[in-house]
C-alpha cells in the first residue's frame, strides 16, 4: 500500500494545520516508513507501536535541539508515522500497538498483510484522493510542482 497512506496523511495535515510552511515530503516519508522498515523484520514491530512513533518524535526533538528550522521540517516525519498507525488500523493489534506495555510482537503480521484484498479498495480510494489533491493544490502548474519537490510546500490553488 502506497497511495492510501500518502493521500490520507497529506490531506489530513493540510486540512487540520493549514500551515503553508509544512514539509509534506517528510510527512510522506514518515507515512510510508513503518511498512518499509517493519517488513524487513517479518511483520508488525516497533514502528507499528505507539512507543515507536513517540520514540521517533522524541528522537527528532533531541537531535534538533537548538536548530529550529531543521526541527520544523523533521517533525513531519514522526507525524507521518503516527498517521500511518491511524490509517493502517494498527491500534487493532493491541499487543503490538501498546508494546512494550501490553505484550510483544509474537510474529504479528503487518496490518496490510491481514487486510488482503481490502488493500485494493484502499489504494483505489488513495488514487482518487491524490487525483483530487492534484487539482486542489494546482500541481499541473510546473512552478507549484517545483515548490512541492524542492520545499515540500502545498497550498490551495487560486
Amino acid at each position: 500500500m502506497f497511495l492510501w497512506f500518502v493521500a490520507t496523511s497529506v490531506l489530513t495535515i493540510f486540512f487540520v494545520f493549514r500551515d503553508p510552511r509544512f514539509d509534506y515530503r517528510w510527512l510522506i516519508a514518515g507515512a510510508l516508513l513503518p511498512d518499509v522498515v517493519d517488513v524487513w523484520f517479518g511483520g508488525a514491530r516497533v514502528l507499528h507501536s505507539l512507543a515507536g512513533a513517540v520514540g521517533a518524535m522524541v528522537l527528532v526533538m533531541l537531535v534538533t535541539a537548538g536548530r529550529r528550522p531543521i526541527r520544523r521540517r523533521l517533525l513531519s516525519l514522526p507525524i507521518g508515522v503516527l498517521l500511518h498507525l491511524v490509517f493502517d488500523g494498527a491500534f487493532s493489534a493491541t499487543e503490538v500497538f501498546w508494546w512494550p506495555f501490553m505484550g510483544g510482537f509474537d510474529d504479528a503480521p503487518l496490518p496490510i498483510a491481514q487486510r488482503g484484498w481490502w488493500n485494493l479498495g484502499l489504494e483505489l480510494a488513495g488514487a482518487a484522493m491524490i487525483a483530487w489533491a492534484w487539482r486542489f493544490f494546482g500541481l499541473a502548474d510546473a512552478a507549484r510542482r517545483r515548490e512541492f519537490l524542492t520545499e515540500g510546500r502545498l497550498t490551495q490553488a487560486g
